[in-house]
């Protein structure tokens, strides 16, 4: 009997070099979200797309994680792209395809911190939500969907930089009103007020960038005894990035761009000065703050690594949307911007890094959602998945073990624009070019069919020479729409 036990041990030994196993991972790792603000696809240093561009911070995940060339967003603007990460599901299943009051949590779906709250976790949301209501009795407002701690902003209108007051807020309204009232069209009150904290307001001066920065690195100092879920949204770098510190423009010799007085001028005149081409200072202005921000960026990384928590703490990095080309974002090689379904509208910046447990400086281009981050980090702190999810766990990707997980096919309907991809095919349609024209982005009305391996400038329809491809493509996209009509 012990010579069997000792063949079969020694067997056993011989072949064990030939068996994959799982790798087997801590248990819930604290997790950090980063959320930037209409970031252009090229402005990543480590992209190596846009000469001018340095981000040494972000860089510092990329080397230390995975970066994607092919992740997406369910939406080409803010508000409804947030809905689709923070539920893990395409936003149209809530009714929610643009800008208005249907971008909302619906209380059929669970939010990230709302999944993982059972496995022990404390989460807190710094910066920009945006979706749905701002007011605190409402469901979005990040207190009433998991979260436990929240300072920041509703983002129902563009938070200013600099000021936040609600007594100048309070001035503003008054003028825009009036404005109103003497005929003045196509305004809107920018968000001059205070910020939440918590449940009560904190008016203050200061920049944004820089307040949103320290209030993250209080939450992890504060939570490092504690299992931790961080979601960072900063508002940089959306419009208007003229909002700079004065130290900062002297200091650079940067002249500025003023803020609209609704008692002197026409908004949209305003408006339109401030954008592409109209503006020699807007790419300086953008790269201003994506510095401001990747320096917040490099001073939570320090405070991780001080605080001895880099190697179980997973960071995931992302643009809300495509990069705004009217305030001088760089798509690099992608056509079109945000609020357009083109490339340069969906097609985001992610990094996904978790020191010694992810594979390091790999790059990848499967296709991917940013509606998989739930499940993922459902998967990586033991939660339960929720049945309605439509993303999918990434975790073997990013340890290697499965190479091959992708989406096969994703949709995007805005109620004016539709497109589907699927593989190395793309369809899009588009119906009406009102938002592009006020946006100041370009769109080609009609249907067209684009092979993004070939041509990822969309600038060749094969519509013609693929008709086939082309029909197989509407007839998925009317399939996800009877699915989606049915709600959730």
């Amino acid at each position: 009997m012990m010579k069997l036990l000792k063949l079969h041990t020694f067997l056993w030994l011989a072949l064990l070099p030939y068996f994959s196993f799982a790798k087997a991972l801590p248990q819930q790792p604290n997790i950090i979200v980063i959320v930037s603000d209409d970031q252009g696809y090229a402005d990543i240093s480590a992209a190596g797309l846009a000469t001018d561009v340095q981000t040494p911070n972000i860089d510092r995940l990329a080397e230390k994680g995975t970066r994607f060339t092919s992740a997406y967003v369910t939406a080409p603007i803010c508000n409804v792209s947030r809905l689709g990460l923070i539920t893990g599901t395409y936003n149209q299943r809530q009714g929610a395809y643009w800008y208005g009051k249907k971008a909302t949590i619906s209380p059929k779906l669970a939010t990230i911190p709302e999944v993982i709250k059972s496995q022990g976790y404390t989460s807190g949301y710094v910066g920009k939500y945006h979706y749905g209501y701002s007011t605190p009795e409402a469901r979005d407002f990040p207190l009433n969907h998991g979260f436990d701690y929240f300072y920041g902003y509703g983002g129902n209108g563009r938070q200013h930089f600099l000021i936040h007051d609600d007594a100048v807020a309070a001035e503003q309204k008054k003028k825009f009103k009036a404005y109103k009232k003497r005929g003045g069209k196509k305004g809107q009150s920018l968000e001059y007020g205070a910020f939440w904290d918590g449940f009560e307001r904190d008016n203050r001066t200061g920049f944004s960038t820089e307040i949103y920065g320290q209030k993250a690195r209080e939450f992890v100092k504060n939570n490092k005894d504690n299992k931790f879920y961080l979601q960072l949204a900063f508002t940089a770098v959306h419009n208007f990035t003229h909002q700079l510190p004065e130290d900062y423009l002297k200091a650079n010799n940067l002249k500025g761009y003023h803020d609209w007085d609704p008692d002197t001028e026409d908004y949209y005149t305003w408006y339109k000065n401030s954008r592409y081409p109209n503006n020699p200072e807007g790419r300086a202005h953008y790269l201003a703050q994506l510095d401001y921000m990747d320096k917040e960026i490099g001073k939570l990384l320090d405070t991780l690594n001080s605080e001895g928590l880099s190697d179980n703490t997973v960071i995931i990095f992302i643009s809300d949307n495509g990069g705004s080309t009217p305030i001088y974002a760089d798509n690099g090689p992608l056509r079109g911007s945000k609020y357009l379904l083109y490339e340069g509208g969906i097609k985001i910046p992610m990094i996904v890094t978790w020191p010694k447990q992810f594979v390091q400086g790999k790059v990848v281009d499967n296709m991917v959602s940013t509606m998989d981050i739930l499940p993922t980090i459902a998967n990586l702190t033991g939660a339960k998945t929720p049945s309605n999810v439509d993303g999918i766990a990434l975790t073997k990707l990013l340890t290697g073990e499965d190479k091959t997980i992708a989406h096969q096919t994703l949709v995007w309907d805005t109620g004016h624009e539709t497109a589907v991809r699927q593989g190395k095919w793309k369809l899009k349609t588009a119906t009406k070019d009102k938002y592009a024209k006020y946006e100041m982005v370009e769109i080609e009305l009609g249907s067209f069919l684009y092979d993004l391996e070939a041509d990822p400038s969309e600038s060749t329809d094969l519509s013609e020479k693929h008709p086939e491809v082309k029909q197989r493509l509407i007839d998925y996209y009317k399939k996800w729409r009877d699915s989606i009509k049915k709600g959730l």
